[in-house]
């Protein structure tokens, strides 16, 4: 119970500081001199560029990675993004949406929550071993969003014309400097995981702190966002998304990651963060594509509300079937 009060927790004082905050700079309460759309990406670097490197780099440094089997992760990580997208496209289709809707949709189904609150309870429910496995299966994540998501999205937008290729989209991907980050913590991670140096006792400290303050500080950059207007307008669609994240997705995951083996290395573990990740809500980034392509962004904005309220649901939910694997 003390961590799922400590998760939802999290979540909840990070979204709410974030959203009072911006609250008050409407209102005229509280001034800065900054734009606010600046310091929520300066929170995000901060998270992405200092405090998640240094904690995935601990963190991979003491995984068990002994077993070949793990490298079913990012494939099952790429799987689960591609098939929730497919999903809300048939979705859109049933629903009768528009090009500029369709698009939207995709996005809120494909685009997931991973590397903040999914690797956050991962953390707090498996600790650092959990944690350390969240870089693996996530490992085609920006790929995934940058060189598919992004080209579908524009696809369906009101402007055809001059759609990047995919090999632009990559090599986007591979000199972004987050990706960069991200890689630079597992790589260093796995060098010194493969030397037999012993980590220092007090990184485990360190990780304790920084794990949580990351997250903390991507959902604080979130609230600083979020927008409740029109949400009754795509309550049946919102829930649709949910059930995609929440049921179709994460069965069809778990047994394709229980079919690989994964359920039988290192006490299940493997499985369990296959569990909790491909069962997280709508990402933030899927409201990323609307703006960018003029695409039904209230749309994208519902579900991610949607997804993320019922977290108080998943989380115990979670807890539960974390439990019987």
């Amino acid at each position: 119970m003390g961590k799922i009060l400590f998760s939802l927790g999290l979540v909840f004082l990070g979204l709410s500081l974030g959203y009072l905050f911006r609250v008050l700079l409407e209102r005229g309460i509280i001034h800065i001199s900054t734009p606010v759309d600046f310091l929520r990406k300066r929170l995000q670097r901060a998270a992405l560029l200092f405090f998640n490197p240094i904690a995935i780099l601990g963190a991979t440094w003491v995984a068990d990675l002994s077993s070949i089997k793990i490298a079913a992760m990012p494939v099952l990580g790429l799987f689960a993004l591609v098939w929730g997208g497919s999903l809300a496209f048939f979705g859109a289709r049933a629903f009768g949406f528009s090009n500029r809707q369709t698009g939207a949709y995709i996005v809120s189904g494909g685009f997931t929550n991973i590397g903040s609150l999914g690797a956050l309870f991962c953390f707090v429910f498996l600790g650092e071993q959990g944690f350390a496995l969240v870089p693996f299966y996530k490992l085609f994540e920006e790929l995934a969003y940058y060189g598919v998501g992004f080209p579908i999205a524009k696809s369906f937008s009101r402007d055809l014309s001059g759609i990047d290729s995919l090999g632009a989209r990559i090599k986007t991907v591979a000199t972004d400097v987050f990706v960069l980050a991200a890689v630079s913590g597992i790589g260093t991670g796995l060098i010194l995981n493969l030397s037999g140096i012993a980590r220092p006792a007090v990184y485990g400290m360190v990780n304790s702190i920084f794990i949580p303050f990351a997250a903390l500080l991507l959902l604080i950059s979130i609230g600083m966002a979020m927008r409740f207007e029109r949400v009754r307008a795509y309550v049946k669609p919102a829930l649709f998304i949910a059930a995609i994240k929440f049921v179709l997705v994460p069965v069809t995951i778990v047994s394709l990651g229980f079919l690989a083996g994964l359920g039988h290395l290192d006490n299940g573990l493997p499985l369990k963060v296959v569990l909790i990740l491909s069962a997280m809500p709508v990402g933030f980034i899927a409201m990323v594509p609307p703006t960018l392509y003029d695409l039904d962004i209230d749309l994208a904005n519902a579900c991610w509300l949607m997804t993320n309220g019922l977290l108080v649901v998943l989380v115990p939910l979670l807890m539960f079937l974390l439990h019987l694997i």
